[in-house]
């Protein structure tokens, strides 16, 4: 009922992920990124429950394909599920059982990961992962592009409903988080949300308390910055 893409971005550390679904508020439950540790997308027959238990197993320092292994293993419905995992040095692991509705699969590439199920075909996720290599801009820009190629080429085969973008660089809360939960075209909805994220939210974000930092409590500094740096609605 799914498909969704998994990035990280050697430049900066920076992990992703986006998912879009004939779903109601598919990014409630099937997607998570944690900076400088992991991007986890669970789906098909979705079993959120993977998403807390595949970050600990990862924090505690196992590998993708094991900590994956282990919540197949421990689920009597893992035929039912599907889902990837790429963590920060760019190890990816992925499952699909052999219950997930066709069409079912995954790709992968240096630093991305697309799987998808109930899909128009295999080349949702061939094209999605490809146009991102292909795109520009932004890293979020480059990820709706990328989803953007999978829906053009049929996405999900009952239609489209909701869409999710999460992207994390540092800290355990995301630098960005976008939800279209029940839209006539969600993808363009996460694309006009970014756009206003730049007007003040961009900004603002940079000065938050992190895993490494306090954060900025000098008003005067926040206010100068989006006085200075701020985009304006449109741009």
């Amino acid at each position: 009922m799914t498909w969704s893409l998994l990035i990280r971005d050697p430049a900066t550390g920076a992990l992703g992920a986006a998912v879009a679904s004939r779903f109601f508020a598919v990014g409630a439950l099937t997607i998570v990124v944690e900076g400088g540790l992991a991007a986890l997308a669970t789906q098909a027959l979705v079993n959120p429950l993977y998403r807390s238990r595949g970050l600990a197993r990862l924090r505690a320092g196992e590998a993708p394909e094991a900590a994956l292994a282990a919540l197949t293993a421990a689920d009597p419905g893992a035929a039912h599920r599907q889902c990837h995992i790429l963590d920060a040095t760019g190890r990816i692991a992925q499952h699909t059982g052999a219950g997930c509705v066709a069409w079912a699969g995954a790709v992968r590439g240096t630093d991305i990961s697309v799987a998808g199920n109930m899909l128009a075909g295999p080349e949702v996720i061939a094209r999605t992962r490809d146009a991102f290599a292909a795109a520009s801009g932004s890293l979020p820009e480059r990820m709706l592009a990328a989803m953007q190629a999978g829906e053009a080429a049929g996405g999900d085969r009952r239609g489209r409903q909701s869409a999710a973008l999460l992207l994390a660089t540092a800290d355990p809360y995301p630098d960005l988080d976008l939800r279209a939960d029940d839209h006539p075209d969600p993808l363009a909805e996460l694309g006009r949300l970014y756009r206003i994220s730049l007007e003040r939210f961009a900004v603002f974000r940079r000065f938050l308390p992190g895993a490494d930092h306090p954060g900025v409590f000098d008003r005067a500094v926040i206010e100068a910055a989006l006085a200075r740096e701020a985009r304006p609605a449109g741009r």
